[in-house]
């Protein structure tokens, strides 16, 4: 469950507190999920509260024509898409990597690995409905890695989905056996990844990033894990958009507020949010 929150400003004023902030996991409308804000209406919003930029994330379809729109009517925040690899976009589809990969500007920047229609996530549900298979016999299938060669190709950065944690630790083999250079965990403590310190170190030392989300009852929990992993290996997103939750930069704070109180310093936070992301989105 999400949890709602008002925005806690920890210590300077909202502006400062994001600023320089890169989200790379932000859900928006245009979308067939209901959403709390518009992309152009949230890139308004977290430009004027001093974020550098957002990825945006829709479970069906690409977003890298989103973010070619966004950045021309609010220049000046740097607004990423990518793809989501789920039935609506045929599964695990070399092709639809290729093509979001031509779209003009160049802004699909991220590969996700089925999510909603992960296996994981329907048999950890218990949905009676298709889903989209990465691996089999503890082998990744062959157009999984042909997805990895892709995203090698292109120099984009890898997403595990909701993944198992398995399933998770071998995209990231994998992944490193092609040269991919960026390989995050998907918001790796959140159902139905539910990875382990132990795996998320494991992943950590196959040179993938652990990605935490936005989750009011759990900044306890999120700061030992940051503490066990090392924040050079984290990274910070809100995950928002749904309407009865907080708008993205006021989630934001109110993370970063939740783990200053939890003894995680402003200078690892800052870390875990401007230049970690920088670093797997390919900025300077």
């Amino acid at each position: 469950m999400w949890w709602a929150l008002p925005a806690l400003i920890c210590g300077g004023t909202s502006a400062q507190v994001l600023t320089g902030v890169i989200d790379i996991h932000a859900h928006t409308d245009p979308d067939s999920t209901p959403r709390s804000i518009d992309a152009i209406d949230l890139a308004k919003l977290a430009k004027s509260r001093g974020m550098r930029g957002l990825v945006l994330k829709n479970h069906y379809e690409s977003t890298a024509s989103l973010a070619y729109i966004v950045r021309k009517e609010v220049p000046g925040l740097e607004v990423f898409g990518g793809i989501d690899l789920n039935l609506t976009v045929g599964g695990i589809n070399p092709a639809a990597v290729e093509r979001m990969t031509m779209v003009n500007g160049g802004w699909g920047r991220v590969v996700w690995m089925p999510t909603f229609d992960a296996e994981n996530q329907v048999r950890d549900s218990k949905e009676n409905r298709p889903f989209v298979p990465i691996a089999k016999n503890g082998e990744l299938l062959p157009d999984v890695k042909q997805v990895i060669g892709v995203v090698a190709k292109h120099n984009l950065l890898l997403e595990t989905g909701h993944s198992s944690p398995e399933e998770g630790l071998m995209l990231i083999r994998e992944a490193k056996r092609q040269n991919v250079q960026h390989v995050v965990v998907t918001h790796a403590t959140r159902p139905p990844v539910r990875m382990s310190i132990a795996q998320m170190q494991e992943a950590a030392k196959l040179g993938a990033y652990i990605e935490f989300v936005y989750d009011r009852q759990a900044m306890a929990d999120t700061a030992r894990a940051i503490r066990a992993i090392g924040p050079e290996y984290c990274i910070l997103s809100s995950d928002l958009g749904q309407p009865n939750n907080p708008l993205h930069p006021d989630g934001l704070e109110a993370f970063f507020a939740g783990l200053e109180k939890e003894g995680i310093s402003r200078a690892d936070i800052e870390r875990m949010t401007q230049k970690n992301p920088a670093v797997v989105l390919g900025l300077p």
